[in-house]
């Protein structure tokens, strides 16, 4: 027997969070369901495909009668969406679970939760801190550049290189590398320890909605197979991606002949614009220095042609490289528009560098001119 009063939606918003690893087609029909725990006046809500879990703490509670079940959240959340009332009372007994309001009562059947995996709590003692705004700020500058469809390396997450006063967070596809400099704490972890774990691109998402405070502290306890994740309320496990993350410092350009000064905002404008007289079959955006101007040109046979110009200080001789704009926008996406860059690079065959003041490093591979 479960009998709690709560706000409907803060409890939307938990449903929302908790369904987000909540598999929709799954062999295992148990795990379409969100365990709803009862105990001690605290309550969780708890969802898992068995790679990915989240425990999520429900604040404000009125709790009457503790208990554990079931209840199917793609159905129970389409309930709370569409209920305009305030409150919302659930009552689960052995036959059925119920939910009212003032002017609504749904009747669901209820199941049995002794069946349901496991998901744990946050009992780790060695663990990894960064700062939520740090954490968030990075997961968004470089979880784009991952390739889930890898299967010669672990390209399928972002790998966090974690030491005990710094990390970096970095993610690849093999076209493009996005990397970001920051810093951490440890708890309970002897000195000079470092570990590389690649977390899966889904986890990363997920760590990424759950921070709500920039402030709040984010905890990180790293094992041989799984990653454990306490932040504000949520609780997150994850299996670390299988396989080898390349040695991606290789790929980093140790010096650039050209380095141009660029504004995000303005330059992003510029390569969106470029971007609409491409497609699948010319996809390529020619990026040409000279004369204190960077133009941008593209063209299609079936659509037309484009020439964007951007002020730049550079009056060098004059140097052609041509980019997917599609790689370049991402990167510029997620940056404020005021944002300064340095647009680093050597020729038009080498791979280029977009660098910000806050220790973001953005390399991305050219493409043949005869594109």
């Amino acid at each position: 027997m479960v009998k709690i009063r709560c706000n409907r939606p803060v409890l939307a918003n938990a449903f929302q969070i908790v369904d987000a690893v909540v598999p929709s087609r799954t062999p295992k029909e148990i795990l379409k369901n969100v365990l709803l725990s009862v105990e001690e006046g605290k309550v969780t809500l708890v969802g898992t495909d068995q790679e990915i879990g989240i425990r999520y703490d429900l604040p404000g509670v009125e709790v009457t009668e503790s208990g554990t079940s079931l209840l199917p959240s793609k159905r129970v959340l389409s309930i709370l969406r569409e209920l305009t009332d305030e409150f919302v009372e659930i009552e689960i007994t052995e036959e059925a679970a119920w939910i009212r309001s003032d002017s609504s009562e749904f009747r669901l059947s209820a199941q049995d939760p002794t069946e349901f995996p496991p998901v744990s709590g946050f009992e780790e003692e060695k663990y990894y801190v960064m700062m939520g705004g740090a954490l968030k700020s990075a997961i968004r500058r470089t979880i784009f550049a991952t390739d889930v469809e890898s299967t010669r390396y672990a390209l399928g997450g972002v790998m966090m290189e974690l030491k005990t006063d710094a990390v970096n967070m970095v993610a690849t596809d093999s076209r493009r590398l996005a990397l970001v400099e920051s810093v951490c704490r440890v708890e309970g972890i002897e000195e000079g320890t470092e570990v590389n774990p690649v977390i899966p691109r889904q986890a990363m998402a997920l760590i990424e909605k759950s921070i709500t405070d920039d402030g709040e502290d984010v905890l990180i306890a790293v094992h041989a197979n799984d990653v454990v994740v306490k932040c504000g309320k949520s609780t997150l496990y994850s299996r670390l991606v299988d396989g080898r993350f390349p040695q991606y410092g290789a790929v980093i350009p140790q010096q650039s002949n050209v380095i141009v000064d660029l504004v995000a905002g303005p330059f992003h404008s510029a390569v969106r614009q470029a971007q609409i007289v491409t497609d699948e079959d010319s996809r390529g955006v020619d990026f040409v220095l000279n004369n204190g101007q960077l133009t941008l040109n593209s063209q299609s046979a079936d659509i037309g042609k484009s020439e964007i110009h951007l002020p730049v200080s550079y009056e060098g001789d004059e140097l052609i490289i041509t980019f997917d704009p599609r790689f370049v926008a991402e990167f510029l996406r997620v940056l404020d528009p005021e944002q300064q860059i340095q647009f680093m690079l050597n020729d038009g065959e080498q791979a280029a560098m977009l660098k910000t003041e806050d220790n973001y490093t953005y390399v991305i591979m050219p493409l043949s001119r005869d594109h």
